[in-house]
């Protein structure tokens, strides 16, 4: 069964980092497109950032300058990097891991900021 598995969240200062990593396993298929994802209570799941097989990435605007996403595709891994966090970053968030036909979600990690 396709596996994926979000790690790295938890409560951190405003202005601090956190590194995110999830792994994804048990695909016939390669995956092609991945991404981070997140939702605040009360709100709507939002994209944080988006990368391709081939590392074109993609950042939401509030976050652009200070998230980095990256891969490593023998790993089937995605990271995102978060700097100077703030408050309104808090939310869980939730990996994404595409196949040609089908979008698999972890679980979520909880990251948690503050002031």
């Amino acid at each position: 069964q396709v596996q994926v598995v979000e790690s790295g969240g938890g409560l951190v200062q405003a202005g601090g980092s956190l590194r995110l990593s999830c792994a994804a396993s048990g695909s016939i298929f390669s995956f092609t497109d991945m991404g981070w994802y997140r939702q605040a209570p009360g709100k709507e799941r939002e994209l944080v950032a988006h990368i391709t097989r081939d590392g074109i990435t993609k950042y939401a605007d509030s976050v652009k300058g200070r998230f980095t996403i990256s891969r490593d595709n023998p790993k089937d891994t995605v990271y995102l990097q978060m700097n100077s966090l703030k408050p309104e970053d808090t939310a869980v968030y939730y990996c994404n891991a595409q196949t040609w036909d089908y979008a698999y979600w972890g679980q979520g990690t909880q990251v948690t900021v503050s002031s």
